[in-house]
């Protein structure tokens, strides 16, 4: 008897059924056995069912002679279903790897319970990904497996069929099914979460819904909508059949009223002309259904007043008055944002007229994302050696708080923030010339004002000029723009003779190339043991844990940024001493995993310096932070999955792995193998790692911040003495105490051997 039987009905959708079956059988867990419906289909849909039960013995193919809705659908599947739990899926969903693992262990965790809720993601026709079920309601925190009684909220959500997995014995035992109708589903979930004895939840999103699919609506359009109020009648009978479940009417009630509003409101739902009979039918089946005594909430009491009279005229002069009001909103604040373009565009050619501050310096990193990378270092570092120097930093609003006390905040597009652009002295940026962000898109460079760029680290993958053959990865910039915003730099940092020559080539211009290393790199040499303690404290790393840095890169040739690793099943391979600060780069537009133990979000960390100290090994594929963080000596693993690919949409410098910074790994398997048989931390790749830091590493001794202050601001022309590396002593890690490794126990996965190089 198999784990899971997955139920996939499908109708008209022969260009998404393949991979909804293909998300299913490639799943690292694979006690299953699949259900394909063939609902009647007119298109290819039972012969590709045919196909991919030919090809795996998992998949059983039922063919319906006639259409019979997801619901009948469902039902016919769910009849012939042999596994222990129940999962349904339509044929334009997917499974996210490794889901079915995640829900098996859970299920494991808490005793096997009726019911489990998952989480789930909408992808729209452009591949975006929405979010889905609401994740506040998935927490995992407190008892499980618990009663609905205990999680009420959970009842007035979504309810779709694909984000809960029932046990089938309890199911068949309630007497559950799906009915025919486009809101079967709420006839499905709403019964079963009021009848299960047990219920947990994941918080993990498990299933990714194609939205808006042309053809994906059930039955035909028009008045499919009015089947919602027999869908609520067969919920409430089961109620009336079941004493014991009366305290959910009040619950279920608003949720009707909720639900009945949402589709009377939304645009295109009903047919024009329908909208009066079907306010008729929701006061009807408001009154039939009401508890009385049933306190409603000061938020929904309109909504509720409208329903209960069927007040149609009113409730759609309702929604005219917010359409109009939001329309003058808009156009009202359209008018005021030109005026006050038109504003600041005339204040900041005023303040151009005007005298220079020589004792006032700007900074700005990535576009105003916070304090942080070289311009960051760089203030303190004036601060420290030039105070005559007054300091103001670029932030937005939400960012404020990482600006330490000292330097004045700038909100940029504020009226002070393009008088600092205007008269300040000196400007400190790193902002990418190919990118529409930093202050040199705007940008007019007066005489005697000074430019530092300091770039954002070493460049492995394609920049500047060289983006050109690379529409995706260019981002619309040409080459006059590009060019004419490098004209505006004085002085640009290096980290290492590859840069600077790259530098120099991919952004030509007459600038002035400092050698001095990178100044965010400082605080690796002047970092101590109680820093690194203060940070992984604060960080909540646990005491003895190995920390792993995972921060991978943005991928130009992707149109939406998947996880590349499975963080989830790395912690649990590794086991519990192990834990994963997890890095999105900005661009990621969210978190690499949902919430878990042993895996901790600092995406919103504002100084990856700080996250390198606290960590004790690093795990990226082809982001620069490789390179910043070998100055630490601690141990980098390469995770290069997709390397050829990358390779030849963004293009790189050197062969990365014929010139690797340690261990590297192209699949899962072999990374966990890299840290299982403790290579990571092993000889081989202390080799590795030195002979890629004498390259890249030769000028960030611990002085690379006053170098440039020396220089730029004080004008000494003769640069400090640099400490070579193989002098230099960083702070050590947390974990590089621990005598014994911690890997020892860990069991090595199968697949080929692990790869740690290749030339």
């Amino acid at each position: 008897m198999p784990r899971f039987s997955v139920i996939v009905p499908a109708h008209q959708a022969q260009a998404y059924l393949p991979g909804c079956l293909e998300s299913v059988l490639s799943q690292s867990y694979d006690d299953i056995e699949v259900i394909a419906v063939d609902d009647g289909s007119p298109d290819a849909c039972g012969a590709l069912i045919d196909e991919c039960a030919a090809r795996d013995p998992r998949v059983k193919a039922v063919h319906l002679p006639e259409r019979a809705g997801p619901g009948g659908a469902r039902t016919a599947g769910a009849a012939r279903a042999g596994g222990d739990y129940l999962l349904f899926l339509d044929a334009d969903d997917t499974l996210t790897p490794h889901a079915l693992r995640a829900i098996a262990d859970r299920l494991k965790e808490t005793g096997d319970p009726d019911v489990l809720v998952h989480g789930s993601e909408w992808v729209r026709r452009d591949g975006r990904v929405e979010s889905g079920t609401a994740p506040l309601r998935l927490t995992e925190q407190g008892p499980a497996p618990f009663r609905l009684e205990d999680r009420p909220g959970l009842l007035r959500g979504p309810g779709a069929a694909r984000d809960t997995v029932c046990r089938r014995e309890f199911a068949e035992r309630e007497g559950l099914s799906f009915p025919a109708g486009r809101h079967a589903e709420t006839a499905w979930t709403c019964p079963l979460l009021m009848a299960a004895e047990s219920i947990a939840t994941l918080d993990r999103v498990c299933v990714h819904h194609r939205r808006h699919r042309p053809g994906s609506a059930p039955g035909p359009l028009g008045r499919g909508d009015f089947d919602v109020f027999a869908q609520y009648d067969r919920v409430f009978a089961f109620i009336g059949q079941r004493p014991e479940l009366a305290v959910w009417r009040p619950v279920l009630f608003r949720r009707m009223v909720d639900h009945v509003s949402a589709l009377f409101t939304g645009p295109g739902r009903l047919p024009r002309g329908t909208h009066a009979e079907f306010l008729l039918l929701a006061r009807a089946h408001y009154r039939r259904h009401r508890t009385p005594g049933t306190p409603v909430p000061l938020a929904s009491r309109l909504r509720h007043t409208l329903v209960r009279f069927g007040l149609h005229r009113t409730f759609r002069l309702l929604r005219l008055g917010t359409a109009v009001h939001a329309r003058l909103g808009k156009a009202a604040t359209r008018t005021a944002r030109t005026v006050r373009a038109g504003l600041l565009r005339l204040h900041y050619r005023v303040q151009l007229r005007l005298p220079l501050r020589a004792d006032l310096a700007v900074f700005a990193a990535h576009g105003g994302r916070g304090y942080g990378c070289n311009p960051g270092a760089l203030e303190q570092a004036f601060r420290t050696f030039a105070p005559h120097i007054r300091t103001a930093v670029v932030a937005d609003p939400a960012h404020h708080h990482t600006v330490p006390p000292g330097p004045r905040r700038l909100t940029p597009g504020t009226a002070a923030y393009w008088t600092a652009l205007a008269r300040s002295a000196y400007l400190v940026h790193n902002a990418d010339p190919a990118d529409n962000t930093g202050p040199d898109r705007r940008l007019v460079k007066r005489r005697g004002q000074v430019v530092v760029q300091t770039q954002q680290g070493t460049p492995l993958k394609h920049m500047g000029l060289d983006l050109l053959e690379r529409p995706a990865a260019a981002g619309g910039t040409g080459v006059d723009e590009l060019l004419a915003r490098v004209g505006t730099w004085d002085y640009v940092l290096s980290a290492n003779r590859h840069a600077t020559l790259t530098w120099e080539r991919v952004h030509p211009g007459r600038y002035t190339t400092l050698e001095y290393g990178q100044p965010r790199n400082d605080a690796f040499q002047t970092a101590t043991a109680q820093d690194v303690a203060r940070l992984r404290a604060c960080l909540g790393v646990p005491e003895g844990s190995v920390a792993i840095l995972y921060a991978p890169t943005y991928r130009d040739y992707r149109r939406t940024q998947r996880p590349h690793l499975d963080l989830e099943r790395l912690v649990h391979s590794l086991g519990p001493r192990f834990v994963v600060l997890a890095r999105a780069h900005h661009r990621q537009g969210g978190p690499l995993a949902p919430a878990a133990e042993r895996i901790i979000d600092v995406s919103g960390h504002p100084g990856v310096e700080e996250l390198c100290l606290a960590s004790d090994a690093l795990v990226t594929d082809y982001s620069s932070i490789m390179f910043d963080y070998a100055n630490l000596d601690r141990p980098i693993v390469v995770y290069a999955d997709d390397w050829e690919v990358y390779r030849e949409t963004r293009g790189v410098y050197f062969g990365l792995r014929s010139f690797p910074p340690g261990a590297v790994a192209r699949s899962e398997d072999e990374l966990i193998d890299i840290f299982a048989t403790g290579h990571w931390r092993g000889s081989r790749s202390a080799q590795l790692r030195a002979r890629f830091r004498e390259r890249f590493c030769p000028w960030d001794d611990g002085r690379a911040a006053e170098r440039v202050v020396r220089r730029v601001v004080l004008g000494q022309t003769e640069p400090l003495p640099v400490v070579p590396p193989g002098e230099r002593r960083p702070v050590p890690s947390a974990a590089s105490s621990l005598v014994r490794s911690p890997l020892a126990t860990v069991p090595q996965p199968a697949g080929s051997p692990t790869v740690t190089e290749s030339h």
